[in-house]
């Protein structure tokens, strides 16, 4: 199994009925603004440099923002807010992301989902997520990263069942980091909690610009020193 292979077997997958039906009928209704786009209306693969040292790892793709490019966050407004600052702080070549086809590449850094399709009300079920979990494993045991990125509590609770970890210390909290053991092997790997760059966070001030920068600053740094 490699990247390519493992991001085939995502594009192709129908383990939840309710979010096939309503990515495909998201791509067939389409937004106003969007009538002219031929929406992807599949799964999202996960995307970046194979050999990152981080991780970052989103909740699902939106209706009309990944579901209608189809890469991660690209096309909608917590995109809009991530990608300037992977840019400032050096996890990507610009700090914009259109389509998939244009000349963004990421840096050190591979962006992937907890849920792979866009779900009702941007809230995939306990088992829809748990439907999408192995593919999460196997791309943490592909990249191998340093250090991950939780880009909300949702993203921050899968990886916590990845790892089997339990217990009052593991707290979802902007800036709490942890470093745990991966299972199975003798690594270790840094979990690294954000708020998610919904404009739900970012338009209330819940999660400010130099909040974010903190984040990926601190990010950088650990996956240097692991």
């Amino acid at each position: 199994m490699n990247l390519g292979q493992l991001n085939r077997q995502v594009i192709a997958c129908r383990r939840c009925p309710r979010l096939v039906q309503w990515r495909e009928a998201m791509a067939v209704k389409k937004r106003r603004s969007y009538v002219d786009w031929e929406y992807w209306g599949k799964p999202v693969p996960g995307f970046g440099d194979p050999r990152a040292r981080v991780m970052a790892i989103g909740l699902a793709p939106g209706a009309h923002g990944s579901n209608r490019t189809g890469r991660q966050f690209t096309g909608d407004a917590s995109g809009s807010f991530l990608y300037p600052a992977l840019h400032r702080a050096g996890f990507s070549n610009q700090a914009n992301s259109d389509t998939r086809d244009d000349s963004l590449k990421l840096l050190g850094l591979y962006l992937t989902a907890a849920a792979r399709c866009a779900p009702p009300a941007n809230r995939p079920s306990p088992v829809e997520l748990a439907n999408c979990q192995p593919y999460l494993e196997q791309e943490i045991e592909l990249i191998q990263p340093r250090v991950i990125v939780c880009l909300g509590r949702i993203a921050f609770e899968r990886v916590l069942r990845i790892f089997t970890l339990r217990g009052a210390e593991f707290k979802f909290t902007h800036g709490a980091g942890y470093r745990v053991r991966i299972p199975s092997t003798a690594a270790y790997v840094w979990i690294l909690c954000s708020y998610h760059p919904s404009q739900q966070n970012t338009l209330t001030g819940k999660l400010s610009a130099s909040m974010f920068d903190d984040i990926w600053a601190k990010a950088r740094q650990l996956s240097a020193d692991a």
